[in-house]
């Protein structure tokens, strides 16, 4: 395992994190033996920062990593989770919600505590509830060992958020080949570095959607001297970068792990050479030129209140305009309402169920006009339209 520098610390993190949302699934539900299985053999690997949070698979995720750090494995990584800070009303619930999390992970500490998904509006809210002042009272306690921040606000968002405090200790974000010419972007990052914070990158293949490339893109790499995956090219784009401290990955299968352990064991800075980077250039400008709907699939918009499965239909559409196979899109998305009739689904989880109440879109990280797109994925998918690549077309 390679390791890297973390922000001012002394400290030197693993180039890979294990990124614990995104777990196996059996029968329904998570697996929770295969992903303390998974973890474990990330950490006997070199792993050693372990990310969770709150509501990661609907509250199960924080108890399995509390499960996979036993047997002497606590000792190994740092462990890190978040303050749902949506449902902070008031002071009191700053200790409520970090008992609770500590309780799930049967621990009586974290070494990194994060304020979840907030943006600089967000900020001067638990700023004027006290959330500094409670943190270095909990830090000196012993609750947790020092103070950080996820983000999915813009660059200049979160250069506020970085500014109002000094004692940060790493802000994650939103980070890849795709996403380096957009927001928050790659000054962002270089800004996150130059404050001697920490760089942590979530989304670094875009909800793993950068990893089995449309055809136009796989002649793209397909030109390449040395053969990589797609996956390999995007983890290596990124540890390429000497700001970034961290890459986290979100695991869905042993293979995965496997995967990522040799890909982070070969990462070094500036491993890819000029050409290299060239050729990256010209995978991201093909997928914004296919690209349609900028869904990571990280569900944060989720539960919708009419019971549609909003990341479910925008995969369905995106498979559709980046494969160009419109028709096997409308058949997967024809199937949802099979599932129905069969019993196989409660609800219509389609997008023509959509009540456009936009409740999601306060929610969605990536500010997507969810109701907008819904009115257009089924009238595309379930009507016949033309798929299109931007609103209205």
């Amino acid at each position: 395992m390679q390791y890297r520098k973390f922000g001012s610390l002394d400290y030197k993190s693993s180039a890979l994190g294990f990124g614990c949302m995104r777990f196996p699934y059996k029968d329904g539900k998570v697996d929770e033996d295969e992903a303390v299985r998974m973890i474990r053999r990330g950490v006997d690997a070199g792993i050693n920062y372990l990310d969770t949070a709150y509501p990661y698979h609907e509250g199960r995720s924080e108890f399995i990593v509390g499960k996979a750090v036993k047997d002497g494995y606590r000792d190994k990584v740092k462990v890190v989770t978040k303050m749902p800070t949506w449902l902070v009303k008031g002071a009191a619930d700053f200790d409520r919600l970090l008992d609770e999390q500590l309780a799930r992970l049967d621990l009586p500490s974290v070494d990194y505590y994060l304020l979840h998904s907030i943006g600089k509006d967000e900020f001067i809210r638990l700023k004027g509830l006290g959330v500094l002042e409670w943190a270095e009272k909990a830090i000196a306690a012993g609750r947790f060992g020092r103070l950080g921040f996820s983000s999915h606000d813009s660059g200049e968002g979160i250069k506020r958020v970085l500014d109002g405090y000094d004692a940060w200790v790493l802000c994650q974000i939103q980070y890849n080949y795709v996403d380096a010419v957009g927001e928050p972007g790659t000054k962002c990052l270089e800004y996150i570095a130059s404050k001697g914070v920490a760089a942590v990158i979530m989304e670094g293949l875009r909800g793993g959607s950068l990893v089995d490339p449309p055809p136009s893109v796989r002649k793209i790499w397909d030109k390449a001297e040395r053969r990589r995956t797609s996956a390999d090219w995007g983890l290596q784009w990124l540890w390429s970068r000497p700001e970034v401290s961290i890459v986290l990955s979100g695991m869905s299968d042993m293979a995965q792990v496997e995967e990522n352990i040799e890909s982070a064991c070969a990462s070094r800075v500036g491993l890819l050479s000029d050409e290299d980077l060239a050729l990256v250039e010209e995978v991201r400008a093909q997928y914004a030129r296919i690209s349609a709907i900028p869904c990571t699939a990280c569900r944060y918009c989720m539960p919708c209140p009419a019971g549609v499965d909003i990341p479910r239909n925008f995969g369905i559409y995106n498979d559709g305009v980046r494969f160009e196979k419109p028709e096997k899109a409308r058949g997967d998305y024809a199937w949802m309402a099979a599932a129905l009739k069969l019993g196989l689904a409660s609800k219509d989880e389609r997008a023509a169920s959509c009540l456009s109440c936009r409740e999601c879109e306060g929610k969605c990280p990536q500010k997507i006009p969810i109701a907008d797109w819904m009115a257009q994925v089924a009238s595309s998918l379930g009507e016949g339209r033309p798929l299109a690549t931007k609103l209205g077309a």
